[in-house]
């Protein structure tokens, strides 16, 4: 009796394998989404990157005299744009890549800060794409001018134009070559989801 169930248990197997939910399939969770590490100025937090020496974003609140509470956790990053057009960014490697020509979702929480030593202009945060380190590919996502000292979600919806492996985060001033000091807040990334089936 007890072979008869074994071998029906194992003739069943790829039938209940194909029959397990797959809900979770191509969800791509972010190292580090809420930015976790003691305030600090000029640091990059755990699981970010950057691409150049002048990206030196900011653990807050607290350096610079920002103090707006975390929407998520224990701290958030700050970026800033400067005078001469310069801007502040930080990017990170996505497990597993994206599809290609498939939609995503996911959200964010944004605001403004009126202190930042001196950087207090609103700036806006602009979100890429792309398959190299340092190479941005695909606009996904370009935020108003943020004025507000409170947290916002910002919702996102994008197809992917391939299978990218990079998301790269940017403050971002204005649309022509002058730039200004400028400071936007950021906090709480979603998990990056496939859209619902229709």
């Amino acid at each position: 009796m007890k072979w008869m169930l074994i071998i029906a248990y194992l003739s069943l197997s790829p039938l209940m394998k194909n029959s397990i939910p797959t809900g979770g399939q191509g969800i791509i969770h972010l190292n580090n989404p809420s930015f976790e590490e003691d305030p600090e100025e000029a640091i990059l937090p755990s699981g970010w990157n950057r691409c150049s020496s002048r990206s030196t974003p900011d653990i807050l609140p607290g350096p610079f005299g920002v103090e707006l509470e975390p929407y998520d956790g224990e701290s958030y990053v700050g970026l800033i744009t400067r005078a001469d057009g310069s801007h502040e960014h930080v990017l990170q490697r996505l497990h597993p890549r994206m599809k290609k020509n498939t939609c995503y979702r996911t959200s964010l929480y944004l605001a403004h800060s009126n202190a930042y030593a001196g950087y207090r202009k609103p700036g806006k945060l602009r979100v890429w794409l792309g398959n190299r380190k340092c190479k941005k590919a695909q606009l996904i996502f370009e935020s108003p001018f943020i004025k507000e000292d409170e947290w916002k979600r910002f919702d996102i919806e994008f197809t992917s134009g391939k299978r990218y492996k990079y998301i790269y985060l940017e403050a971002w001033h204005q649309d022509d070559s002058h730039g200004y000091k400028s400071n936007i807040l950021i906090d709480a990334i979603a998990p990056i989801v496939p859209c619902p089936r229709a």
